[in-house]
């Protein structure tokens, strides 16, 4: 079965020989619904037998990132034990799938990257952003534990001291301040972010394919002797989504306004 019949929520293109695109949509900001959610990380695995895709290059679509899990996402989960345990194992393939696929992957970062979105992002092995593009994890906010790739990436790449900021005051970054913290590799002007992605993708493309998997195996490495704390905090953010400040956090967001949890 060809990608596109077995994710119909993705769109698959090559835009230069050896890239292999993957644009995604959702719903408001590219929220991700259940079935693009799913989509996103399970792909990866797949991928591995696309040997023409020398590099894999990932945007959301219209110019925007992704907003993370859409409210459709959170609901389902919040009515469905079954529901809650598929996405919880799905957020762990959200973040380890980029990272465990053996050929580079390379985010265009438009616009917004929260949550589930920035998860994706940040576990690219090179994300170019906008200089104006808002990051911003939005787990605490939520009223949930910041899991999935917060507790495994943040620290190794912003320290210790910049993560506990952002992650709990759920201060936002932008992409001019995410590249100067060392958070993402690129920050570029704002109709630039796609052609600068896609020239870094190409270039991956053209470079020693044997050589750039041992290379990202070998660097990935770091994030694996993480795992153990990884797997606790995406354990605890899944606990909370059956905690009453959920339900503030939730409807905070749905109103347009800051939480006040009790």
């Amino acid at each position: 079965m060809e990608l596109q019949e077995r994710y119909p929520s993705l769109g698959f293109a090559w835009p230069r020989p050896g890239v292999l695109e993957i644009t995604f949509k959702g719903e408001r900001l590219n929220a991700m619904d259940p079935k693009t959610h799913r989509a996103l990380s399970r792909v990866w695995r797949d991928l591995e037998e696309v040997e023409e895709a020398r590099a894999v290059l990932i945007r959301g679509e219209g110019g925007v990132f992704s907003a993370g899990g859409s409210f459709a996402l959170i609901e389902e989960m919040r009515a469905s034990h079954q529901a809650l345990m598929r996405v919880y194992r799905e957020a762990r393939d959200l973040v380890l799938g980029p990272l465990d696929f053996p050929r580079p992957v390379v985010a265009a970062v438009e616009g917004v990257a929260v949550g589930a979105g920035l998860a994706l992002a940040l576990a690219a092995d090179v994300a170019v952003v906008g200089k104006k593009a808002r990051l911003l994890d939005g787990h605490l906010r939520l009223g949930v534990a910041a899991g999935d790739h917060a507790v495994l990436l943040w620290p190794l790449l912003v320290g210790m001291a910049k993560a506990k900021y952002h992650l709990f005051l759920n201060e936002p970054l932008s992409g001019e301040e995410a590249e100067r913290l060392g958070l993402v590799a690129l920050a570029v002007e704002e109709g630039e972010v796609y052609a600068r992605a896609l020239e870094v993708a190409e270039r991956l493309a053209r470079g020693p394919k044997e050589a750039l998997e041992h290379t990202k195996r070998a660097l990935n490495h770091w994030y694996r002797a993480f795992l153990p704390q990884f797997e606790l905090s995406l354990a605890l953010e899944f606990l909370g989504f059956a905690g009453e400040e959920l339900e503030e956090g939730l409807k905070a967001l749905k109103e347009k306004r800051p939480p006040s949890f009790p």
